[in-house]
């Protein structure tokens, strides 16, 4: 009787051992597929079709890449990588250009529609308990900066880059769970006070907001989304709102009601004092005006426009109900509520600019960014989700932001046991890492159903 033999086994070194398991699990949890039902490329496939091809950008941005042309060195000769991801190979960069600059509105319409898909299903921000607490939604757009020769490239704000062209990134994070619910592309010389109100409609669409959850939903937005206009419209939606004051004018003239100022304790200088005499809207507001120096002795006005209660506001701060007696505390959870704005879109889009090399690919068509914009989007949540995973048996990882996630704890190098079939078996790694003992503890449960083991070595 014939001995059976064992299947070959073959061993294959990674810098991104760490990313290889969290691929093994997005294959199980079929992250992609709505992608590649819904997403038709019109190009002619010769070994890789269009999404194949779409699936080794969006491999390419989890690993690092800070540009497209990085996936030849991140992706491409990393074989056990492309196995996790449930590819057999991975396309050269310039035919990944291709393929993007061969997609059209239909298929930016489909991809949009995909992303929208793979969100309700995983998304926690589509999940969340309105009777709970309120939903927390941050707008803001970004400046993008790219050639003149790009379509819809025109001068535009652009911090501390005077006359520079570019294009616009509006978005909207659900700041619990610092998820990016929606991104539209605009052109350089778009502002948010012209991209608000279809920002926040696809946003609606997105979470599927009724009238019930509208009114447990607070948006909190800048200048740029404080027109009279958009805070009425916003107002009749049925949104709680917090935000600031577009006209300066008007905030100077309204300041001028304020009888008790109170000193910020949070930022010296500052203060604040409610407004007596507020500007009327839609529905009732509370108005509450800050006041600090310039540099030539003047006082600078702002005023934040507010829907919530006295105790709504501290609930939402999770401060002490009794210090709503305290006009003090009351006023500076308003503002410090709206300070914490920085920490919401703005903080995400800084990461992705660092991580995600958000601003590094610059395609010339306007269709080819458009789909990049949203597989940057993808990109970003499924950092999020996973660190989610992991930090279900490693709170510590819960402490990471994308940064550090896609810099650090997706760039453990190891060592990779494939099967005959090249499916990965076995990722030792190494253990002289800081962040390999949590994240292969982690690992090593949320891999446990697809029987892969996970272990600590020298490497």
């Amino acid at each position: 009787m014939a001995k059976s033999t064992p299947k070959a086994r073959r061993y294959r070194f990674s810098a991104r051992a760490s990313l290889i398991g969290l691929g093994i699990e997005l294959s199980r949890r079929r992250i992609w597929a709505p992608i590649e039902e819904k997403v038709q490329i019109r190009q002619k496939t010769v070994i890789y079709t269009p999404t194949d091809k779409l699936k080794d950008g969006f491999i390419g941005m989890l690993a690092g890449a800070q540009g497209l042309v990085e996936t030849n060195k991140r992706v491409r000769p990393d074989q056990a990588l492309q196995a996790a991801f449930d590819r057999q190979g991975c396309a050269e960069q310039s035919t990944i250009s291709e393929t993007l600059n061969a997609c059209t509105e239909e298929n930016v319409a489909q991809l949009g529609e995909a992303v929208k898909v793979i969100y309700r299903q995983h998304g926690a921000g589509y999940h969340h308990n309105y009777q709970e607490r309120f939903q927390l939604l941050d707008a803001d757009t970004s400046g993008m900066p790219t050639g003149k020769k790009a379509e819809l490239s025109t001068k535009g704000y652009f911090p501390r880059q005077r006359n520079r062209r570019g294009r616009q990134l509006a978005r909207v994070v659900a700041s619990w769970y610092d998820e990016v619910v929606v991104d539209q592309l605009y052109a350089g010389k778009v502002q948010l006070t012209q991209a608000l109100q279809p920002l926040i409609l696809a946003a609606e669409e997105v979470l599927e907001l009724d009238e019930a959850q509208r009114r447990r939903t607070l948006l909190r937005i800048d200048a740029g989304g404080g027109s009279e206009d958009d805070v009425n419209w916003l107002l009749a939606r049925g949104y709680h709102l917090l935000v600031k004051d577009f006209s300066t004018k008007r905030a100077t003239r309204l300041a001028q009601s304020v009888q008790t100022w109170y000193p910020d304790t949070k930022i010296p200088g500052r203060e604040v004092g409610l407004v007596l005499q507020p500007h009327l809207y839609v529905r009732p507001t509370v108005q509450i005006a800050a006041r600090s120096r310039k540099q030539n002795g003047q006082w600078s006005y702002a005023v934040l426009i507010c829907t919530l209660s006295p105790q709504e506001m501290l609930t939402l701060m999770s401060q002490p109900a009794e210090l709503v007696k305290d006009s003090a505390s009351v006023l500076l959870a308003y503002v410090h509520c709206y300070d914490k704005r920085g920490g919401g879109a703005e903080t995400q889009v800084k990461g992705d600019r660092q991580d995600l090399g958000l601003t590094k690919r610059n395609k010339k068509k306007f269709t080819a960014q458009q789909v990049l914009v949203l597989l940057g989007s993808l990109a970003h949540n499924v950092t999020i989700w996973a660190r989610n995973w992991l930090a279900q048996t490693s709170y510590k990882l819960r402490e990471l932001g994308i940064l550090r996630m896609v810099r650090d704890a997706f760039q453990i190098r190891g060592r990779i046991t494939l099967d005959q079939e090249g499916r990965v078996q076995r990722i030792t790694l190494d253990r002289r890492d800081p962040l390999a003992g949590l994240v292969g503890s982690a690992l090593k449960i949320l891999l446990m159903p697809g029987n892969v083991a996970i272990n600590l070595g020298e490497i």
